[in-house]
């Protein structure tokens, strides 16, 4: 190949051409630092040894002078070249720093200043948040090195150096680099009934009456997800509240929630009182914290009907000995859903992240009806929560994205929307689009390619886990030692992204039909193939089509840059396109049913945006579809209308302001499976926001 059609691979990942004269010049600097001189012959001679090949990086090619210097007997010049090196980084890195910082004040809002991992959790960029971005690319240097080091010592350098090589030109994206801790977690609260925060570092003693639980469970959340990098969900919360407001009123305290209690000038009765919980809880956890770089924490709750609760938590005994109770939790479940709905109306709450667990019967209808009922009526008075619908308790689903199966009913340490003591210990992402337009440009079979792309990925995630069991080996994850997750039950996440794009790219429809049908299966069944492989007693794997609020971007960005076949800048989280006005409602049921997500064990949630909500009666035939073609996690997303001059909120989709009719109106709407405001989106997912299409009733 010709020196002219070679092009090298910057740090900053930008392809320029290849330059043999700053090569040979840095080559003569290195000489002179030294007080000698490089001739023609010793330059040429030392180029001898090293081998130029298209996409190379900058540091392979520097890696390969020092050898050359090294094997040529030039170790005083080695030496500088090494010290020279080093001295271009570290002003290189100041450099990049300092222009970060210049363009993060200029960005016109937090996630769109943000290099790594842009983020709509955080609403208002300062002095926290820049302090929270500056290190990210130190510690994705330091993530990527120790787990090379591992696979390495697993498995050898050849796949150490693949799995970079997939990871640098963006085959595969490795979630949360930029922090040490494991990703997501559902939690169980009883080692806290027990022992309070102090085995996880707090200093709180367990909670005895309903105040110290309100204000000692706030803390709780916080602790804890200042041990993650992603979601919290404390499945348990108002079941254990339940139990104290039994403790402090009595267990039928829900039949007389109008009874005065308080006897100061407020006069408060105990629904006022218990309201009053909810407020401290949900307003505290939605601050932003500098645990997490000055965003809210992601709080996660459940919702059960009798028959989920039963299944779940049927053994549960408090401390005390008394047993959990159902008719008090029906009460206060609908209690808090109705207030938080309502609440949402006066100020912007992204937390708690809601899904509401449902039976079916052998007809798809839910077989707890009161719960059915109550589901559909909150559709209707505008209220936006997922929905979980199986028919039968051994999956379960515990944020906006997250399934998991389970092997019993009973009150285990599981995941979802009613399991406990586990989570996601780390997400690993197969860019699907890159791969397999890769491997037909190359005429090659591209599930035999898939299968080695995912076959590595079971290794490194395998060497994570190594790493994380090391970490608990020197004390430093309490929340696995003091019981709230069990280590062996979170997941290594397979995660994929790029799915509807590489259909596209191969000619297919994006519509419920056969081919799209058995590409979906051929794919996620592979990656299910190699789950079941290198499971074992102590580690499991499952598959998820992740949300990609920041690498749907990223994707898109780096393979359209490298010329692969990208129709649009955001790749798609569903199994249909957003943009697309010509799928149906229950079009897009069928393509989240469950033929389509049957092997995808992590999960996938289906967004239904509507343009206006719908009647009771309406959501209840939907839930219906949703049991009919097995689509088990799903929501419907109705964009909230916020003024911004007077500052009233709207559940409807509004083009002005019904309280002041100004126009100036933002959007309050799911940028992934968490309602934000639109203008808190990054500017690419603002973008996309605009494309999607909302389906009229």
């Amino acid at each position: 190949m010709e020196q002219n059609d070679l092009y090298i691979v910057k740090r900053d990942g930008k392809k320029v051409p290849f330059s043999l004269d700053k090569i040979k010049n840095a080559i003569r600097a290195a000489f002179l630092s030294t007080g000698s001189y490089a001739t023609e012959d010793i330059v040429t001679s030392i180029l001898s040894r090293v081998s130029i090949s298209q996409g190379m990086s900058v540091e392979e090619i520097q890696n390969q002078v020092e050898m050359s210097l090294m094997v040529e007997k030039y170790y005083t010049v080695a030496k500088h070249y090494m010290l020279y090196r080093q001295q271009h980084t570290e002003d290189r890195e100041v450099r990049d720093r300092l222009n970060f910082l210049m363009n993060y004040c200029d960005a016109t809002n937090a996630a769109t200043g943000s290099k790594y991992d842009a983020n709509a959790n955080i609403e208002k960029k300062n002095i926290a948040t820049l302090i929270g971005e500056l290190p990210k690319q130190s510690f994705i240097r330091l993530n990527r090195r120790l787990l090379t080091d591992l696979i390495k010592e697993m498995y050898g350098r050849e796949l150490a150096a693949k799995y970079l090589e997939l990871l640098n030109k963006h085959f595969i994206y490795k979630n949360d680099e930029t922090s040490l801790a494991n990703y997501c977690a559902s939690i169980t609260m009883y080692p806290w009934l027990l022992q309070g925060t102090i085995p996880v570092g707090g200093n709180s003693t367990a909670p005895t009456n309903l105040k110290s639980f309100c204000g000692g469970f706030a803390n709780l959340v916080f602790i804890v997800s200042s041990m993650l990098s992603g979601a919290c969900a404390t499945p348990e919360f108002l079941m254990y509240m339940n139990y104290f407001i039994g403790m402090e009123y009595g267990q039928d305290y829900w039949k007389h929630p109008d009874y005065i209690v308080d006897l100061s000038k407020k006069q408060r009765s105990i629904d006022k009182v218990i309201t009053d919980c909810f407020e401290q809880i949900v307003y505290t956890i939605n601050q932003p914290t500098g645990a997490r770089n000055f965003q809210a924490v992601f709080w996660n709750i459940s919702y059960y009907d009798r028959y989920y609760f039963e299944s779940i938590f049927g053994e549960l005994y408090f401390p005390d000995g008394s047993k959990r109770d159902w008719d008090g939790l029906r009460w206060l479940q609908k209690r808090f859903m109705k207030w938080f709905n309502k609440e949402s109306t006066k100020t912007l709450l992204t937390f708690p992240v809601e899904t509401m667990a449902l039976l079916t019967d052998e007809n798809g209808e839910p077989k707890d009806k009161e719960w059915g009922e109550f589901t559909a009526e909150m559709y209707a008075e505008g209220h936006s929560f997922f929905t979980y619908m199986s028919d039968n308790a051994d999956s379960l689903s515990s944020c906006c994205r997250l399934r998991n199966e389970i092997t019993d009913n009973g009150f285990s340490y599981t995941l979802g929307a009613g399991g406990v003591s586990t989570g996601s210990k780390s997400v690993l992402t197969i860019n699907l689009n890159r791969c397999i337009q890769y491997a037909v440009n190359h005429k090659l079979d591209y599930l035999d390619y898939l299968g080695g792309v995912i076959d590595l990925c079971h290794k490194v995630q395998l060497a994570y886990n190594e790493n994380l069991k090391e970490l608990q080996a020197h004390g430093m994850l309490p929340l696995f030692d003091a019981g709230y997750i069990n280590i062996y039950r979170p997941y290594l996440t397979i995660g994929i992204n790029g799915l509807v794009e590489a259909a596209e790219f191969m000619g297919l429809k994006i519509t419920p039909n056969e081919q799209y049908l058995r590409f979906v299966q051929g794919i996620l069944g592979l990656v299910e193939k190699y789950n079941k492989q290198y499971r074992t007693k102590d580690v499991m794997f499952n598959c998820e089509m992740i949300p990609a609020e920041n690498v749907g971007v990223k994707h898109a960005k780096w393979d359209r840059e490298d010329g692969y076949f990208v129709p649009r800048d955001c790749y798609n989280s569903y199994f249909y396109v957003v943009e697309d006005d010509s799928l149906s409602v229950i079009d897009k049921f069928k393509l989240h049913g469950a033929p389509y997500i049957e092997h995808l064990t992590g999960g996938s949630a289906l967004h239904m945006n509507l343009e206006e909500h719908l009647s009771k009666e309406q959501y209840l035939q939907l839930l219906k579809v949703a049991a009919k073609e097995g689509c088990n996690y799903f929501t419907f997303n109705i964009p909230n209308t916020v003024c911004n001059d007077c500052g009233h909120i709207d559940k409807r989709y509004l083009k002005e302001c019904p309280h002041c009719h100004s126009k100036n109106v933002d959007y309050m709407t799911r940028i992934i499976g968490y309602l934000k405001r639109v203008s808190n989106f990054s500017q690419a997912r603002q973008e996309e926001a605009a494309r999607r299409y909302y389906a009229t009733a």
